[in-house]
């Protein structure tokens, strides 16, 4: 059995809370039960985020980078650590356009928002402190619902699209947004789990960071598209302006209405490619790859449907 086979299969029984706080050193973790962790803890995966395209500097700041440093020291306590992974976004790139690298993470790029910054601030900290631990960070794209059942716990990115489908679906047209040439880089959060878990435990993955990205990405005008016909059956007609778009989302109850965050409306417009050559080649012998996004389009289709009145998966829109 695999090493993924046996975590699908993992029992609740197996599986231990434990009630901290990140923002807080020793994680705000019980003295007894912390000295029991140093001695055994093996793998840490920090996934611990605000992940809000909206989040003020202070909040993302104090989760976000100073939790993140908070994790990174506690780790280097840790007596028997043989691997810290690290969970950033392709997006600290900011505003970088072209290729972006996974080497590459300091290129003097600012930020179309502060939850990019503060990942990018946080990863330069885990970066710093790569000789002293056993890491792999992980970089992954937009993530959506799982390729075969759609299952999300969470409607943001391509479902914003959706959604405001959902709103004008009594309109005569739905137009374009802006010329949408950018990159839509979504991917299924089954394979990142597939691949985060797999590329935790090579041997070869250890100093490294990986873009668990869509290596084969649609422009964000063919996912419109692709959208629009599985969900409404229609075709898009005629064009806003992303500038006219990103102003209309700047009025309040228009984009409560909408459920769409104005932040949202920068990533048409930036022409960025994420190479994951480094992620494909480490991946080469696992049978893990990131299927594309036309054929797993139904499934994310349908769940939505079924789930869209669901207040519970939406990030709330101020």
């Amino acid at each position: 059995m695999s090493l993924i086979q046996e975590t699908e299969q993992l029992n609740p029984e197996n599986v231990t809370l434990i009630k901290g706080d990140i923002t807080k050193d020793q994680l705000n973790i019980t003295p007894s039960i912390n000295d029991h962790l140093i001695k055994h803890v093996t793998h840490v995966f920090h996934l611990a985020a605000i992940y809000d395209l909206s989040v003020t500097q202070s909040i993302a700041d104090n989760v976000n980078v100073k939790g993140t440093k908070h994790v990174t020291n506690w780790v280097k306590q840790l007596n028997n650590i043989q691997r810290y992974i690290y969970f950033s976004t392709a997006y600290v790139s900011g505003t970088r356009e072209g290729n972006i690298y996974e080497v590459e993470l300091e290129m003097n790029q600012s930020f179309k928002n502060y939850y990019e910054k503060s990942k990018y601030e946080a990863e330069v900290y885990v970066q710093n402190n790569i000789s002293e631990i056993p890491t792999t960070i992980i970089r992954p794209g937009i993530v959506r619902g799982h390729s075969i059942t759609g299952e999300t716990i969470k409607f943001d990115g391509p479902y914003f699209f959706l959604r405001m489908f959902d709103k004008f679906n009594r309109s005569p047209w739905i137009p374009y947004l802006g010329e949408g040439k950018a990159e839509g880089n979504f991917v299924p959060v089954d394979y990142v789990i597939q691949a985060s878990i797999y590329l935790a435990h090579l041997p070869q993955g250890r100093g490294k960071t990986y873009h668990l990205t869509d290596p084969a990405p649609f422009r964000m005008f063919e996912v419109y598209e692709m959208l629009l016909k599985e969900y409404l059956n229609k075709k898009p007609k005629g064009r806003i302006p992303i500038g006219l778009a990103e102003k209309s989302m700047a009025i309040p109850p228009l984009r409560r209405y909408i459920s769409v965050q104005r932040e949202a409306m920068s990533y048409f417009s930036y022409l960025s490619s994420y190479d994951c050559q480094q992620a494909n080649h480490d991946l080469l012998n696992s049978g893990i790859k990131c299927p594309s996004f036309d054929q797993t389009l139904s499934s994310m289709v349908n769940y939505y449907r079924e789930h869209r009145d669901d207040q519970t998966k939406w990030i709330k829109v101020r």
